[in-house]
């Protein structure tokens, strides 16, 4: 009776703990679904070890094709900021998609006119987008490794043949037999058996267990790919039929599929239901045999792992960029909040005074650009966005003419930004004083132009332009690794957009930000020019920055020119980042010399001999 009553204990005491973890988890997921509902902006907030972005590119990697942004273009505009600016994504699956996404140009409209349905489609349903992003929570990460580093190295188990592990479970059973003919032989038979089976296993358990994490992945992914498909969302119904036929071709790797993924496999905890499922692996194989059945299958369905995990990514991609959209228009209120005088313009000098006068959408961020008058923003493929009211980010309009135009335009990494806006039909040459927004207002052009052929998204009031492949020349520093200097990394940087150009396979977008800085004056303005007459040629158009104010006369037949400009007051230097037409007319380095503290008489000759320079163009000690 004690025994019993013992027992009964024991199982209202499992049942208990049972009950109050799944009410734990409940209120876990409720608090989370609260979240996705409520403040699912700060879901970018994420930490990112080294070996997280060791793998983001995987999926890039293994999908690579024409007119996609090459290293040079990504690191010179700084992606990654952006993809983590942008990286609302739950899953590996997501996450490696929305990298991919970024780096891929569309050329053609149909793509991001289905692009854009998904996006208002999940935006505009919520109960569905938070389905389909509790789905991708359990799907969840992969670790440091992408799933794609396991599927390549499938290779390397080489021809699993589960023969001997039934051959030795099948002699099990004459030896049972034998239990009543000859016990002792029987009894010997068995021990013999059971120790052989234990030593074979660890050997062949070791060879697994790193595919193990793929293959739990691989579970997960259909099983939250089959989530997805339940979700009423007719605007994917393309993308659940794949999921139904990459699932069907996958079904192999799922029957019986927890001996393999089962949380009681090698659990150290000293569970006695752990202890014995152990045992029975390690004496039967069943875990090795139904690990070869799942890797045949899956060697033999690659293919539908890569459409689930497109898919997921894809549905993950268009929630996240409708989120991204909703955190521009926070942000874009949050700074009208900050700064309720329309754009005070202040100094990037430490201790940097305030401007008495207003300047209209002027920011305090280092290198943020200025903007012209508001332009007035319109829907775009018939869908309304949040340009009209808060002007924070527009979809684009795609053409077939030559000109980009481009209005109240900022890059959204800056907080409270100075806008800009242009209308290029030819190229583009920018001069201005140090510090005073070119490079910024490169970046936030090619940024741009970027987004719209790939995420469908803006940061501006209005974006028309056609489809281009985008290069730029920016960022470049010495090659240490291979010893080559800052010149010749710098032209090799732009034959590459030379040669892209001649082979002729659609419009070039590019942007060099001081052309040729790694060589001699006059060798730089010589070959600077003839070079950007090259990137001004049909077919390209070339937005460029300089210092060389020759170019402006050089290269007036093929570049229009604009500049930015300061001005000094108060002994302060002040910027207002506002993008003017015209070559600029002011210079600042000189100026800068004193501010910093520089000796007078430096100051003095420095200043005599440039305004020399300028009255006669010859250089005098």
């Amino acid at each position: 009776m004690e025994y019993l009553v013992f027992m009964a204990a024991m199982l209202v005491f499992v049942a208990v703990i049972f009950g109050m973890e799944a009410v734990r988890s409940r209120k876990e997921e409720q608090r989370f679904i609260a979240r996705l509902r409520e403040d699912f902006c700060s879901l970018n907030e994420k930490e990112y070890a080294l070996e997280r972005f060791a793998r983001m590119d995987s999926y890039f990697r293994r999908h690579e094709t024409g007119g996609q942004l090459d290293d040079i273009t990504w690191n010179d505009l700084g992606m990654d900021e952006i993809f983590k600016r942008m990286n609302y994504t739950l899953s590996a699956s997501g996450e490696e998609y929305l990298y991919y996404t970024l780096r891929t140009l569309r050329q053609s409209g149909e793509e991001p006119a289905h692009l854009e349905e998904t996006i208002c489609f999940f935006m505009e349903h919520p109960d569905q987008r938070v389905k389909v992003q509790l789905a991708a929570r359990k799907l969840g990460y992969t670790g440091k490794y992408s799933l794609y580093d396991y599927l390549d190295n499938l290779d390397l188990l080489g021809e699993r043949s589960s023969r001997k592990h039934i051959l030795c479970d099948v002699l099990f059973l004459p030896l049972i037999g034998l239990l009543w003919v000859n016990f002792s032989t029987a009894i010997l038979g068995i021990a013999v058996l059971v120790i052989y089976n234990i030593v074979s296993y660890f050997k062949e358990k070791g060879e697994i267990d790193p595919y193990i994490t793929s293959f739990s992945y691989i579970m997960r992914l259909m099983q939250s790919c089959g989530d997805l498909e339940k979700v009423h969302a007719p605007v994917c119904s393309r993308e659940w039929e794949r999921i139904r036929k990459a699932r069907s071709g996958l079904q192999g790797m799922k029957r019986n599929s927890g001996w393999v993924m089962s949380p009681y496999r090698g659990n150290a905890s000293g569970d006695i239901l752990a202890i014995f499922m152990d045992y029975v692996r390690m004496v039967f194989h069943v875990d090795l045999i139904k690990f070869n059945g799942m890797l045949r299958v899956l060697r033999g369905h690659q293919e539908d792992v890569d459409t689930l995990i497109q898919v997921m990514g894809y549905v993950e991609t268009s929630i996240a960029i409708g989120i991204f959209r909703i955190s521009l228009e926070a942000s874009g209120a949050e700074g009208e909040k900050r700064n309720p005088v329309p754009g005070e313009a202040v100094s990037r000098q430490s201790g940097a005074k305030r401007n008495p006068e207003p300047v209209e959408g002027a920011s305090r961020q280092d290198g943020a650009e200025g903007n012209g008058e508001p332009v007035e923003a319109a829907s775009r493929q018939g869908r309304p966005d949040r340009t009209e009211a808060g002007r924070e980010w527009c979809v684009p309009e795609f053409t077939g003419e030559e000109e980009i135009v481009l209005e109240a335009g900022y890059h959204p990494l800056l907080n409270n930004p100075v806008k800009n806006g242009i209308a290029a039909g030819r190229g583009v040459l920018l001069t201005g004083s140090n510090a005073s927004g070119k490079s910024t207002f490169l970046k936030m052009v090619a940024l741009n132009a970027i987004l719209a052929q790939t995420v469908h998204t803006c940061a501006a009031a209005r974006y028309r332009a056609p489809f281009f492949q985008v290069y730029s020349s920016m960022a470049l520093r010495d090659d240490m690794g291979s010893g080559e200097s800052y010149y010749i990394v710098e032209i090799k940087a732009l034959k590459r957009i030379l040669d892209a150009a001649a082979q002729r396979k659609g419009r070039i977008l590019c942007f060099v930000d001081e052309v040729l800085r790694g060589t001699n004056t006059v060798e730089r303005i010589a070959a600077s020019t003839q070079i950007l007459k090259s990137l001004g040629s049909s077919g390209i158009l070339c937005f460029a920055a300089t210092h060389d104010i020759e170019l402006t006369e050089l290269l007036q037949k093929e570049f229009d020119n604009y500049h930015f400009e300061e001005e000094v007051r108060e002994g302060d230097i002040f910027f207002n980042y506002r993008l003017k037409e015209g070559k600029a007319t002011t210079r600042n380095a000189i100026r800068l010399l004193e501010l910093m503290g520089y000796d007078q008489a430096v100051i003095q000759r420095a200043s005599a001999q440039a305004e020399h320079f300028v009255a006669s163009g010859v250089w005098r000690e």
